[in-house]
Order: structure tokens, then C-alpha cells, then sequence
């Protein structure tokens, strides 16, 4: 069984996605002043981005974790930890 899965966002509870892209943005360090509509201009644009498939949720089993990733995010993420995982890091 893999450790990371994907989840879809439309299997969240709208607020839980909400959440989630709202840490994205504070975590990322977005100016949420840039949109004009502040955290909620962010957020909007986040769910259009997973919309077209630019950002992914992943969920850690082992961690019990959720994040959302750019998928540049996700690959250096995936080959960080299997860099790991060979050097016995793990």
C-alpha cells in the first residue's frame, strides 16, 4: 500500500477545502492583498487551479496529513522522500 494518496477536492466538505487552501496560501506567503478580495480572492483562484489540475491534495497515512501541493511540489516531494526511503532515512 502506498503512504501518500490523492485526494479529489469534491470528496472534502466545503469548509475543510477552504482550510486547507487557506493554509496553502499562508504557507506559500501569498500577499492576499495582490487579489483585491484579500484570503478570499486566493482561495478562489486555488479552487480553480485544482479545477484545472495544477495543484493536487495529498493525504500522508502514515503521518495522518493533508496538504495542498503544486504538482512541482509533489515531485520533488516524491523523489525527496524516496532519496529517503533508499538511504534508509525512513
Amino acid at each position: 500500500m502506498s503512504r501518500f494518496i490523492e485526494v479529489p477536492a469534491r470528496m472534502l466538505p466545503p469548509e475543510t477545502l477552504t482550510a486547507l487552501l487557506e493554509a496553502f496560501v499562508t504557507r506559500q506567503g501569498y500577499d492576499t492583498t495582490d487579489t483585491g478580495e484579500g484570503m478570499s480572492g486566493w482561495v478562489a483562484e486555488l479552487r480553480q487551479q485544482l479545477d484545472r489540475h495544477e495543484l493536487i491534495i495529498a493525504h500522508d497515512l502514515e503521518l495522518e496529513m493533508t496538504e495542498v501541493m503544486t504538482l512541482a511540489q509533489w515531485r520533488s516531494f516524491g523523489r525527496e522522500l524516496a532519496d529517503d526511503e533508499e538511504e534508509g532515512d525512513y
